[in-house]
């Protein structure tokens, strides 16, 4: 079954003006479309030149390409706003199961005495590009450090980009030997708990970690998961029906096709993979899900990727796990973790909002 082409004026975006840009949605936030116009991202992007059928040494030469784009826009959309004041980092290199350096960028705050919670945090990118010493991926663990967390960032390996090529599963291994890594080290690093979170590709890799934890037997270490909207599907090539947000938001900031490509360094068309729920977490079942730990799903309603992650959330509800879903309205893909300058107040809230579920475990 394909997905819904045809138009209809009651249905929201793309799915009822199929050319509608997001500066003509009337759901999008207007402080996020000024910012969006000043950088050209206010309209639909220009078709990219891969698809998930392009050859996998033509994907990972766009990858560098996507890479340095992504770089630049993260540090733009951060950079008026002031450091955080009352939190220190280190960084501590470890050892990850293929022999290859992992570093970890440790946040806490300064002056608190006694053991903090722990996030493991995991960044976006689809698990294809991108850094955790990225200035916005700094200043996000900063932030959540602030609240009185010790917050850990993972320099994972890539598919693609500068920390590439490394497909699946070379992230997620990176991803959970740095959570065993804090658990095990818990005394010394004056911790209580560890949970992990991430967002895009980040909010994959914090939600196979734990599908993986419990698979390899270590899952009751791993106190909750906060994801945000979850890059979770996979098979971007080919859209379906129950996730129609895909039609309604492409072009969104975010392309369908693009992630696609993205999506074929990770894990080649075609493969089981594709379908491997430590992967693409959204074909877990029931067997996977039970006994997970409680998490947060945060979506962003005018994403592309809106849906697949209120299906995982759905999913663990169906397995009983203590789950919430949540939807950040006005915003695109990752908007509240990207446009600090634009509306700090949006950005503030999710960082609280990590901070209650983390306090409430």
């Amino acid at each position: 079954m394909s997905v819904h082409t045809a138009s209809s004026p009651t249905l929201p975006g793309r799915l009822g003006h199929p050319d509608m840009d997001i500066k003509d949605d009337p759901r999008a936030d207007p402080r996020m479309i000024v910012a969006m116009t000043a950088l050209g991202m206010d309209v639909k992007p220009a078709p990219t030149p891969v698809t998930a059928a392009t050859p996998i040494a033509d994907l990972l030469e766009y990858c560098h390409v996507a890479e340095a784009g992504f770089d630049a826009l993260g540090g733009v959309l951060t950079a008026n706003t002031a450091a955080t004041e009352g939190v220190s980092s280190t960084t501590e290199t470890i050892t990850g199961v293929d022999g290859n350096d992992i570093a970890l960028y440790i946040h806490r705050p300064d002056g608190v005495d006694g053991p903090l919670p722990c996030v493991v945090h995991t960044h976006g990118g689809g698990m294809a590009i991108l850094k955790a010493s990225n200035p916005n991926y700094v200043k996000w663990r900063d932030d959540l450090a602030a609240t009185g967390l010790v917050v850990i960032g993972v320099e994972f390996r890539n598919a693609g980009g500068a920390l590439g090529p490394h497909p699946f599963p070379a992230g997620l291994n990176d991803c959970a030997r740095a959570a065993q890594w804090a658990i095990a080290n818990r005394e010394s690093l004056g911790i209580t708990k560890v949970v992990m979170s991430g967002e895009s590709g980040g909010g994959n890799l914090a939600v196979a970690t734990a599908l993986k934890a419990k698979q390899d037997g270590w899952i009751d270490d791993i106190a909750g998961v906060y994801a945000q909207c979850p890059y979770v599907f996979g098979d971007y090539a080919n859209p379906i029906p129950e996730l129609p947000s895909l039609v309604e938001n492409d072009g969104y900031f975010l392309d369908v096709e693009n992630m696609g490509a993205l999506a074929a360094t990770y894990t080649a068309p075609g493969t089981p993979d594709m379908t491997n729920p430590l992967a693409w977490p959204m074909h877990a079942g029931h067997s996977d899900l039970a006994g997970l730990p409680p998490h947060v799903i945060s979506v962003n309603e005018l994403d592309p990727l809106r849906d697949e992650g209120l299906t995982y959330y759905r999913k663990l509800l169906a397995a009983g796990v203590s789950a919430v879903g949540r939807t950040v309205n006005g915003t695109c893909h990752a908007g509240d973790c990207l446009f600090l300058d634009a509306m700090p107040d949006v950005w503030n809230a999710t960082i609280r909002d990590i901070r209650g579920f983390v306090g409430s475990l």
